[in-house]
C-alpha cells in the first residue's frame, strides 16, 4: 500500500503547491464548461482507453495468442500498475518479467517477450525523435529554443536518446543475432550467493531462451509488422490525449495540422525527458515540468490544472484498477498451483 500512496501524495503535493503559486482564479472562471470541453476530455480518455487496447494486442500477437483478448487486458493492467508504483528509470518491465513468469507461457517465451517489447519500443522513440526534430525544428524541445545546442534540455535530449539507442542495440543484438549473449549473462547471474536458489532456472532459462529467441527471429515479416503497428499505436494515442486536454480547456487552441502536430511533438519529447525520473510513475516531475513545455498554447495560470486532469486521465486510474485486479490475479494463481500439486501428487 506504501507504493501506491508515495505516488499519489508526490504528485498531489507538487500539483498543491504549483496551483497555489502560478492558479489564476480569474482564467480558471474563463474555461467554458461547454459540450465541445466534455466531448475533448471524452476523446482523451478514449484515446487511452485505445491504447491500453494497442498493448494488450501486442501481447496477444508477441506469446502467440496464448492469452484470451480479457487475460491480455487484465496483465496490461498489472504492468501499468507496476509501471505506476516503480521508479520511471526502471519501469515496469522487471514486474512485467515476474507477472508472466507466473502464467503458463514458459519462462524462456517470457523472457523473449518482454525483450521484443523492450526492442519495439526502443525502435519507436528512435525513428520518431529525430523526425519530430527534423520536421519541427528546435521548437519541438521548449518553446521559444530557436537552435539545437548542447545544454539545458537538448543536452537531457541527446544523452537520453544515446541511452536509448544503446540499450536498444544490445536488445536487439541479444535477441535476434546472438541469443547465447543472453544466455551467458543468466549462467554469469547464477553464480551469484544469493541467486544460489535460482541458479538451476537461470540455467534453464539461458537454454531455452536460445531456442525462444531463435523462434521469435524466424517470425515472418508480418508478425514484426503487427507488433511494431501495435506499439506505435499504443505510444501516439498516449501523447495525442494530451492535444485533446489543451484543446477542452483552450478553446482558442488552433486546430491546423502543424499546431496538433507540434503539441504532439512537444508530449513526447517531454515525456523522452523525464522517463528517467527516479519518482514512481514520474510522480511530481511530469506535474511540475508540463507547464513550461507548452507555455505558448497553455496560459500559466491553468498549467497545473491540466497537468492534473492528464494525470487524473492517463496515471491515477491504473494505481486503483490495479489494486482491485491484483488481488483476484494472486488468489487464481494460488488456486491454479494447488489443484496442480494436488494432481501430481
Amino acid at each position: 500500500m506504501s507504493r501506491i500512496v508515495a505516488p499519489i501524495l508526490i504528485g498531489l503535493l507538487v500539483v498543491a503547491y504549483m496551483m497555489w503559486r502560478q492558479l489564476d482564479m480569474d482564467q480558471f472562471r474563463e474555461i467554458p464548461w461547454t459540450r465541445l470541453t466534455i466531448f475533448w476530455i471524452g476523446m482523451s480518455i478514449f484515446l487511452y482507453v485505445l491504447r491500453h487496447l494497442f498493448y494488450a494486442w501486442r501481447l496477444k500477437i508477441l506469446t502467440g495468442s496464448a492469452f484470451s483478448w480479457s487475460k491480455c487486458i487484465e496483465l496490461i493492467f498489472i504492468w501499468e500498475f507496476s509501471s505506476a508504483v516503480s521508479p520511471s528509470s526502471i519501469g515496469g518491465s522487471a514486474v512485467a518479467l515476474f507477472l508472466l513468469a507466473q502464467e503458463k507461457i514458459g519462462a524462456a517465451k517470457t523472457v523473449s517477450v518482454i525483450l521484443y517489447t523492450m526492442v519495439l519500443d526502443t525502435l519507436f522513440f528512435l525513428i520518431t525523435i529525430p523526425l519530430l526534430a527534423f520536421t519541427i525544428g528546435p521548437d519541438v524541445i521548449r518553446p521559444g529554443l530557436t537552435e539545437f545546442n548542447l545544454s539545458g534540455y537538448t543536452l537531457t535530449l541527446f544523452i537520453i536518446y544515446i541511452f536509448i539507442f544503446s540499450y536498444g542495440i544490445m536488445f536487439f543484438y541479444g535477441l535476434f543475432f546472438s541469443p547465447e549473449k543472453i544466455r551467458g549473462f543468466l549462467y554469469w547471474l547464477s553464480k551469484f550467493k544469493f541467486l544460489k536458489r535460482w541458479k538451476r532456472d537461470l540455467v534453464r532459462i539461458g537454454s531455452d531462451v536460445m531456442q525462444t529467441a531463435k523462434e521469435v527471429s524466424e517470425q515472418g515479416m508480418g508478425f514484426h509488422l503487427k507488433s511494431f503497428f501495435a506499439t506505435t499505436g499504443a505510444w501516439i494515442t498516449r501523447f495525442l490525449a494530451i492535444n485533446c486536454l489543451i484543446i477542452a480547456l483552450i478553446p482558442e487552441t488552433p486546430l491546423d495540422s502543424f499546431t496538433q502536430y507540434l503539441l504532439y511533438g512537444r508530449a513526447e519529447i517531454m515525456h523522452s525527458i523525464t522517463q528517467f525520473s527516479p519518482t514512481p510513475g514520474g510522480a511530481g516531475v511530469m506535474e511540475y515540468l508540463f507547464g513550461g513545455f507548452f507555455t505558448d498554447y497553455i496560459p500559466k495560470g491553468i498549467a497545473f490544472l491540466v497537468a492534473l486532469l492528464w494525470r487524473i486521465i492517463t496515471y491515477y486510474p491504473y494505481l486503483i484498477i490495479g489494486v482491485i485486479i491484483i488481488p483476484n490475479w494472486i488468489r487464481k494463481i494460488m488456486n491454479r498451483r494447488r489443484i496442480e500439486k494436488l494432481e501430481s501428487a
